[in-house]
C-alpha cells in the first residue's frame, strides 16, 4: 500500500474519533484496513519486548510493522491537529450537529452494507448472531453515566475498556469514559500531568490494546462470519446514537458541555436544514462506497 494512501487513512481515522459516537475502528473497517491494523497491534509481542530488553535494536526495530504504522499515525495525528486548530469539528459538532451527524450517519449505513458484501450465505444462527450484536450495541449506547471509583485500579481498568471500544468497530472509547464517569478524571489529569491518573491510565491501555487485539484477531480467524454479524450488530445500534435529528442531554465535563443522553427524533418536513442534512448523508454513503472499491484495488 502506498504511504500517502495509509496517510489518508490514518486522517480518516483521526476525523472520526474526534466525532462522539465514533471509533477509528468503525473507520478502519469502512477503509478495509481493520485485520491489517489488528496484526501491526500484535507485532508488538513477546518477541519485540525480549530484543528490547536484549537491546537487540535489528529485532526491534524490525519486527513492528513500522511501514505500516509510522504513516498510519502521522496522518491520525495531522487529522487531529487539523481538526482542532484549522477547522475545529468540535466547534462544527455544536453549532451544525445535524449536518456533522448526517455526513457519519450516510458513512456508517454505507460501512454496512459494505460488510453486507463480506458474509458467505446467512441463515438461522447468523439472523441470531447479528440480533445479538445489535441488542448488545443498543444496551451499551443508551446507558447512563454512574458513579465510579478514583482508585488506580479502576482508572487503569477505565484506559482497558476505552482503548479496546477505540478499536471495535462502533463504540467510541470517549463514549465509555463518559459513561464511566472518568472522562473529567482523565482529561483533567493530562492537563495537569498528574501521573498518578495517567500512569494507570496508560498501563491500561496497553495491556487493553495488546490483550483484546489478539483476543480480536483470533475471533476473525476462527469464528470470521459471526464475529463480522456482532460487529455489524453493534454498527447498526451505533445509528442511535448518529441519527442527525436528537434531543441531546449534556453535561459540563472540565468546563466543557459533553453528550450524556441522546434520545432520536424525527424532523418536521419543514426543518431547515433537512435537504442540507439528507445531502450530507447521501455523501457519506458514496464516499464509502467509493473508498471501498479503491481500498479493493490495492
Amino acid at each position: 500500500m502506498i504511504r500517502w494512501q495509509l496517510i489518508a487513512k490514518g486522517f480518516c481515522m483521526g476525523m472520526a474519533d474526534l466525532v462522539p459516537g465514533v471509533s477509528g475502528g468503525t473507520m478502519a473497517f469502512i477503509l478495509g484496513i481493520y485485520e491489517k491494523l489488528l496484526a501491526a497491534i500484535r507485532s508488538f509481542d513477546t518477541v519485540w519486548l525480549k530484543a528490547c530488553l536484549k537491546l537487540d535494536f535489528k529485532v526491534a526495530i524490525q519486527r513492528p510493522h513500522f511501514n505500516f504504522i509510522i504513516p498510519l499515525l502521522s496522518g491520525l495525528f495531522l487529522a487531529v491537529w487539523f481538526f482542532t486548530h484549522v477547522i475545529s469539528l468540535p466547534e462544527l459538532i455544536r453549532d451544525y450537529p445535524e449536518h456533522v451527524y448526517g455526513l457519519f450517519f450516510g458513512l456508517i449505513l454505507a460501512s454496512i452494507y459494505v460488510l453486507m458484501q463480506e458474509l458467505k450465505g446467512f441463515n438461522t444462527g447468523d439472523a441470531v448472531t447479528l440480533v445479538i450484536g445489535t441488542i448488545g450495541g443498543l444496551i451499551i449506547v443508551n446507558l447512563v453515566p454512574v458513579e465510579t471509583p478514583n482508585a488506580a485500579w479502576f482508572i487503569f481498568l477505565s484506559g482497558m475498556i476505552a482503548i479496546s471500544a477505540m478499536i471495535l468497530p462502533g463504540i467510541s472509547g470517549s463514549f465509555l469514559l463518559l459513561l464511566l464517569k472518568k472522562y473529567s478524571t482523565i482529561i483533567t489529569a493530562v492537563g495537569e500531568l498528574n501521573l498518578s491518573v495517567i500512569i494507570p491510565f496508560l498501563l491500561g491501555c496497553v495491556f487493553g490494546l495488546v490483550t483484546f487485539s489478539r483476543f480480536l484477531g483470533w475471533l476473525l480467524s476462527t469464528f470470521y462470519q459471526r464475529t463480522l454479524l456482532v460487529i455489524k450488530g453493534i454498527l447498526l445500534a451505533s445509528l442511535w446514537l448518529l441519527w442527525p435529528y436528537q434531543e441531546r442531554l449534556f453535561e459540563t465535563i472540565a468546563g466543557k458541555e459533553r453528550v450524556v443522553g441522546t434520545t432520536p427524533v424525527l424532523p418536521a418536513i419543514t426543518e431547515p436544514s433537512l435537504i442540507a442534512v439528507i445531502g450530507l448523508t447521501i455523501t457519506g454513503l458514496v464516499v464509502v462506497l467509493v473508498i471501498h472499491r479503491l481500498a479493493n484495488k490495492d
